[in-house]
């Protein structure tokens, strides 16, 4: 059991990599294009990609997570047809979406109020969901035969890429928000091209159409559950505005934001953790090792959250070049937000980890209650609690959707591929985090969390962690050696 789980915490270092560079680099545009870009063409930049987030779901209707759970259990001689058939499907309906799209285009501008002037950009658009759709199965194929490495390389090649191209068009050309989106397509564009040798040698032109009726099946229920899983991340953004003005929503936005050193550390697991359960799924004592898991990510999750809570306002306030802080000064009187943000993403690290269950028993159709049940606790809580508590209360919204949805998921988890977690540890580990959430928001309000008392509660914790003995020696060895490279 220590071997698999070493295995998995490799491959999450691995993903990792390029997950956290990607991230960090897209965090380091947002000063070029606020200073070099008019606040209006800003605004349109955002609300494309928004719409571009929405589309990439209904061009890929779940068929990247079709292929892995039928591919990881079929025969060598089938992994062809299961390689196949989900990627001419996605080609096809990818063709007739983009279709329909461009045709339509200048309606659509103005249904979601982008001047005509832009339209170009819609072709750009078209063209990054076409070449990232069609990337998806090839870069689900690299993960599920666990080429961690080949696909990191590929990943933050593209972002160097569109890194470079973007410094290149913005700066030096001087071309408008165009650039960003020219950008990303020859980014796009490069990476199929380095994947085609892969794509051809498990391509075959012919649909299975017995795999491809049971991979729509499985697939399907994505749409509704990705699309409300959206809206949980993006729902608090029109209703703080309604509700408060542009500058609240500014100053819970750019604080939001500093939540993505917990989200990066969940996107790492989960990109390594899909293929580990799945390929997993048959061993005899998986249900023992899936729990130990949950336990140990729980653990790091919440050793990260205690220390960013800690010490993020020291990160946000950092002057790195003339004054300037990594978060303007203005927006840190939102700082408070952040632990609330931070706990959110722990319930969604819980969340991917149950989701092993539901795929293993091919029960996907529960994904859209679980993540529409979420977008609309979110949805509720905001108009009650924005009113009375402001970001505060967004950011609480936040939190309670995403219990809604680790709860939900471990419900249907637990009803399909019962595995006995270690209840006990869970419950101390919780305990630990509400004491140190009271502790935290006790001086913080009373403006005495100063760095001392900052050190104190930190090691204070860490004490407790053993005492609790949520935490053993022999558990600290595993996560520690699980990220030296095995001879």
């Amino acid at each position: 059991m220590i071997e698999k789980i070493k295995e998995l915490s490799k491959d999450t270092v691995i993903y990792g990599i390029s997950t956290i560079v990607g991230r960090f680099l897209s965090f380091l545009l947002i000063p070029l294009y606020t200073n070099l870009f008019l606040p209006d063409e800003f605004g349109i930049y955002t609300t494309i990609y928004a719409y571009l987030s929405f589309l990439s779901i209904l061009y890929v209707y779940g068929m990247d997570a079709a292929f892995m759970k039928f591919t990881s259990l079929a025969e060598e001689r089938e992994k062809t047809d299961t390689y196949s058939t989900p990627f001419l499907a996605v080609i096809s309906t990818t063709i007739v979406l983009s279709v329909i799209l461009f045709i339509s285009r200048n309606h659509i501008l103005g249904a979601i109020d982008i001047p005509v002037i832009y339209s170009s950009i819609v072709i750009y658009v078209l063209f990054i969901l076409i070449l990232d759709t069609l990337a998806l199965i090839p870069f689900a194929n690299l993960r599920l035969e666990r080429k961690a490495k080949k696909f990191a390389s590929i990943k933050l090649m593209n972002i160097f890429i569109n890194l470079a191209l973007n410094l290149y068009l913005i700066v030096y050309l001087r071309l408008g928000i165009e650039a960003i989106f020219i950008s990303n397509m020859i980014a796009s564009a490069v990476t199929l091209l380095i994947l085609l040798p892969d794509i051809f040698s498990h391509l075959k032109l012919k649909i299975n159409f017995y795999y491809l009726k049971k991979m729509l099946w499985f697939a399907l229920p994505y749409i509704p559950g990705s699309l409300a899983a959206m809206l949980v991340q993006l729902i608090d953004v029109p209703i703080v505005r309604a509700l408060t003005n542009d500058a609240t929503l500014g100053i819970y936005r750019a604080n939001y934001k500093l939540g993505i050193f917990m989200m990066l550390f969940v996107s790492m697991f989960n990109f390594a953790w899909q293929p580990f359960f799945l390929t997993n799924a048959k061993t005899e004592n998986a249900k023992e090792i899936f729990s130990k898991v949950l336990t140990l990510t729980l653990i790091v999750m919440t050793a990260l959250w205690v220390i960013l809570s800690l010490f993020i306002e020291d990160i946000a306030s950092f002057e790195f070049y003339n004054g300037k802080t990594i978060i303007g000064k203005d927006y840190l009187v939102g700082i408070g937000i952040v632990p609330v943000i931070l706990l959110s993403y722990i319930f969604y690290g819980l969340y991917v980890n149950f989701t092993a269950g539901i795929y293993i028993k091919e029960k996907t159709k529960y994904f859209p209650l679980v993540t529409g049940s979420a977008a609309v606790v979110n949805v509720v809580s905001n108009f009650i609690l924005v009113p009375k508590y402001g970001i505060m209360g967004a950011a609480f919204s936040t939190l309670v959707s995403y219990v809604v949805m680790s709860a939900g998921l471990f419900f249907f988890s637990q009803r399909f591929y019962k595995i006995n977690y270690e209840y006990s540890k869970i419950m101390r580990i919780f305990l630990l985090i509400v004491l140190v959430s009271v502790c935290y928001y006790y001086f913080y309000s009373n403006k005495m969390l100063y760095l001392q008392v900052k050190l104190f509660m930190l090691f204070g914790f860490f004490i407790l962690f053993f005492a609790l003995r949520i935490v053993r020696k022999k558990e600290i060895q595993v996560i520690l050696n699980s990220f030296i490279k095995k001879k």
